[in-house]
């Protein structure tokens, strides 16, 4: 049994200690880079990954939000104007929060279906449905 806890200690000394925060749904900070008087977001696909939509309707969203105008060219977010990335990072948040966590349980496991001219929110995890703004 001595051997036991011996191996059982050493083991535990070998293993890395995990840095999590605890929770399994992060966003990526926005990365880009200012060329002239358009900024260049190019991470903007990943992002659309990880929050399970569309990058057109992510980038439609940071476009009227951030009042300018902008398009997808590639790989890469157009915005025609400079914005500091804070900024940017905390409308991606707003967008996260309005259009992919769920109200009720705050899980990412969301999509939005559409009923007649009404766009909901439906939360795949705990069955909750909300209504979410229609026309960005």
């Amino acid at each position: 049994m001595e051997d036991y806890e011996k191996l059982l200690t050493q083991a535990y000394k070998d293993i890395k200690p995990i840095k999590d925060t605890g929770e399994r749904f992060e966003i990526p900070k926005i990365q880009g880079h200012v060329e002239g008087t358009k900024t260049i977001l190019t991470n903007l696909s990943q992002i659309a990954s990880i929050l399970r939509r569309e990058q057109e309707h992510i980038l439609k969203f940071l476009l009227k939000e951030l009042a300018t105008s902008g398009k997808i060219q590639g790989n890469q977010a157009i915005l025609q104007t400079k914005i500091p990335s804070a900024k940017i990072n905390s409308k991606v948040e707003q967008y996260t929060n309005e259009f992919v966590l769920c109200k009720e349980c705050k899980k990412p496991d969301t999509e939005i279906t559409k009923q007649d001219r009404f766009s909901f929110l439906h939360c795949l995890a705990c069955g909750a449905k909300h209504s979410v703004r229609a026309k960005i």
